[in-house]
């Protein structure tokens, strides 16, 4: 269970591998992810979607390309991007939630 669900984050489609948003479908986080690598993903998440912001304030192009290529990573990290994290093997996914920030 992760720190959103155990907070009522959003409903989840009966698979578990989707969470539903207004009505829209979004590709659910690894479930699999410990809690804390999880945590620290999203922190960085956080702070690479702050950084798109800041970089379009100061319409730095360079900067916002960057910041976005962050949020990717994150996000593939994550396993809500990239491929499906249900189609991966174990070793795949800790693979992909570790080795992008070794």
């Amino acid at each position: 269970m992760t720190g959103e669900e155990r907070q009522g984050g959003p409903a989840r489609t009966a698979d578990g591998r989707y969470v539903v948003i207004d009505g829209r479908r979004w590709r659910a986080s690894d479930p699999e992810i410990p809690e804390d690598v999880a945590a620290e993903l999203r922190r960085g998440l956080m702070a690479a979607r702050r950084a798109v912001g800041a970089a379009l304030r100061r319409q730095d192009v360079e900067g916002e390309r960057e910041a976005r290529r962050q949020v990717q990573r994150y996000k593939v990290a994550l396993g809500e991007r990239g491929v499906p994290w249900w189609e991966q093997s174990d070793e795949e996914r800790r693979r992909r939630w570790s080795e992008p920030f070794e």
